[in-house]
């Protein structure tokens, strides 16, 4: 699993948040995806990589800029992922 963190210039509220969030679960089949536009940053969870012109071409489209992406990989967090 991969953590993929995107700093996003543009969101300015909720509503923003849910179209970037709404634009890349259509473009990807993802695990999770969450936006803050306070952070100015969307953070995915996603089994595969995806390519860094498919995410700026996506984010573009919806009329943000996608200023930098960080990969790490992704560890799940709570008492029951200290079981396996």
């Amino acid at each position: 699993m991969l953590k993929i963190t995107l700093q996003i210039e543009g969101m300015m509220c909720n509503m923003c948040e849910s179209h970037t969030n709404e634009a890349i679960r259509r473009a990807w089949n993802v695990k999770k995806v969450t936006s803050s536009h306070k952070d100015n940053e969307t953070v995915i969870i996603s089994e595969n990589d995806i390519a860094d012109d498919e995410l700026t071409s996506v984010i573009e489209k919806i009329g943000y800029k996608l200023i930098s992406i960080r990969r790490e990989p992704y560890k799940k967090k709570g008492i029951f992922s200290k079981l396996k």
